[in-house]
């Protein structure tokens, strides 16, 4: 078969699968069928739990560990991948078949550099040999718009920024122009400009070799810039499948509705802080570097009590380098980190018990930041007998009351590990675990981005409401600017390692703006197939794969 076939290139029909809890098998995906044309882009959208990565893997014939599937038949160009050899299979992964993940985190090995794993793909399928592949990976690198093509495929997964590592894992993924790409949340952790480019990218590349794809995502508005038709999953359910433009204007079925109609949560503007007042955390004038290269250029705002401070900017403005200033994890060059009005030191080796005590983080990648061997009670407990001093059952009743804070039943929760949890609750567990310290000042680190906008907008809600019965102050890293207007009071812009802008939310989303804010705020995707395109044509972009490689505005 060819791709230019009038036959479907997938074909799933009646599929259902089970997962595995405590020997009982219990439905995932219930009779679920898919049809995917050569050239066409379905996107896979619903909440949390729906099924959507699952049923991604299962177009693969594949399954993850404690998954089967229990019926049904999946077609890939005509082959059965249930009952093919594992030879044809490894034909067919990596090389017609390929997979992005959503953490790519999580999927590079850290002990090989980028391109000795992009090139693997090209050399062991005998696309490429490692001269071609390499040259061919140094342009798919500028096509994604990463920074240093030609040396960055040089380094270690640890020595880029995770919006860096999942361009990169899209370049591996695209390496042998495969038939069928299954993207799971591709640009989750990319900020709203580098999205633009990244999602143009694709959109190219799919279009330039007529590539078949599925994209599994929680935002609807990129979905509608990449689909030709969306699947709508509910608990391993098919609500409906229409055309983009039907499904937009037209979705049949209330829980499609329900899922428009998400983000309606918005805290109002606080007024401004009081002349004189002192700030719970004080940054003033910080440079910091790493190495001999600089990354923070004189960077300073304050954040007062019961108040959050979003810090918004591209991947490598120094959000998240500014957070490890704060914490003492990398020692400014200069300038000085103030809690409540006294210098911290800089290095956190050196900070007290109490001052450790103060700060606290919630990480962005909740599944690598709880230890998979230690249960959800025993990963909250460590701060409480740490800073608390509190053992025995003092200790239990501190760690109920937690779970009680964060919405979950300790008699339901206490005992899991956190494979056993969903995303939303594993990030439960991290604001547990934060709130474990009786902090001042926490540093919540894109803490929804991985989540589905239904889970996302709990999480917030969570956070406001913990916000206000405990008076604490938040800095909130994250590129998505919707949910800055939701939970944000003030502003600060960052680009390359400067504040180029900061301010009240109400005014940071009023013009005039400085001209980087201005390209953020015009950079969120809207709910219209066409805005991509329109968006590139207003910059100048001739065609999609310009934007691709970095000339757009």
């Amino acid at each position: 078969m060819t791709k230019t076939s009038n036959e479907p290139l997938v074909k799933i029909r009646g599929l259902k699968l089970e997962g595995r809890s405590d020997e009982v098998w219990n439905p995932i995906i219930n009779g679920v069928d898919l049809n995917l044309m050569p050239g066409e882009v379905l996107g896979l959208i619903g909440e949390s739990g729906a099924g959507k990565s699952t049923l991604g893997l299962a177009a693969m014939g594949f399954t993850r560990d404690g998954v089967r599937i229990s019926e049904g038949s999946v077609e890939f160009d005509g082959i059965d991948l249930l009952t093919a050899s594992a030879a044809v299979k490894r034909g067919l992964l990596g090389k017609r078949i390929a997979y992005v993940a959503q953490s790519a985190a999580a999927s590079f090995n850290p002990a090989h550099r980028l391109m000795d794993q992009h090139v693997e793909g090209p050399v062991q399928h005998d696309v490429m040999g490692t001269a071609e592949s390499t040259e061919d990976g140094i342009e798919l690198y500028r096509k994604l718009r990463l920074p240093n093509p030609d040396e960055i495929g040089f380094r270690y997964p640890h020595q880029v920024s995770g919006g860096q590592l999942q361009r990169a894992m899209t370049a591996m993924a695209m390496s042998c122009r495969p038939d069928l790409i299954i993207f799971d949340e591709p640009t989750t952790a990319l900020d709203v400009t580098t999205q633009i480019e990244v999602l143009a990218s694709i959109r190219d590349i799919v279009e330039q070799f007529n590539t078949a794809a599925i994209y599994i995502t929680h935002d609807l508005a990129v979905v509608a810039q990449m689909a030709d038709r969306i699947k709508v999953l509910l608990k391993g359910d098919e609500v409906e499948t229409a055309d983009t433009r039907t499904m937009l204007t037209a979705p049949t079925q209330d829980y499609t509705k329900s899922l428009w109609a998400v983000r309606s949560f918005e805290r109002p503007q606080k007024p401004a802080i009081a002349s004189g007042s002192v700030p719970v955390v004080s940054v003033q004038n910080v440079d910091a570097a790493y190495g001999t290269v600089p990354v923070l250029h004189d960077v300073s705002f304050d954040m007062h009590k019961g108040r959050t401070v979003a810090v918004v900017g591209e991947s490598g403005s120094g959000k998240s380098t500014t957070a490890r200033c704060i914490t003492g994890l990398l020692p400014p060059a200069s300038g000085q980190i103030m809690l409540d009005g006294v210098a911290l030191p800089a290095d956190y080796r050196k900070r007290s018990k109490d001052q450790l005590q103060q700060v606290q983080m919630i990480y962005q990648m909740a599944d690598t930041a709880l230890n998979p061997r230690m249960c959800v009670g025993d990963i909250i407990a460590r701060p409480v007998q740490f800073y608390g001093g509190l053992r025995g059952a003092d200790k239990r009743k501190r760690v109920d009351e937690l779970l009680e804070q964060i919405e979950l039943d300790p008699a339901e929760y206490y005992g899991r590990l956190p494979s056993e949890l969903s995303g939303g609750q594993k990030q439960r567990i991290g604001i547990a675990r934060a709130l474990a310290a009786e902090p001042k000042f926490i540093i919540c680190d894109e803490v929804t981005s991985a989540l589905d906008q239904l889970v996302a907008e709990g999480i917030l809600r969570l956070l406001a409401r913990l916000q206000d019965e405990l008076s604490l102050t938040y800095m909130f890293i994250t590129h998505d600017l919707a949910t800055v207007k939701a939970i944000a009071d003030e502003v600060v812009v960052m680009k390359d390692g400067r504040v180029v802008e900061q301010g009240l939310k109400n005014d940071m989303f009023q013009p005039p703006h400085h001209p980087y804010t201005d390209l953020l705020l015009s950079s969120v995707p809207e709910m219209d197939p066409d805005w991509l395109t329109n968006l590139l044509a207003e910059r100048g972009v001739d065609n999609i794969g310009d934007a691709a490689v970095g000339k757009m505005a």
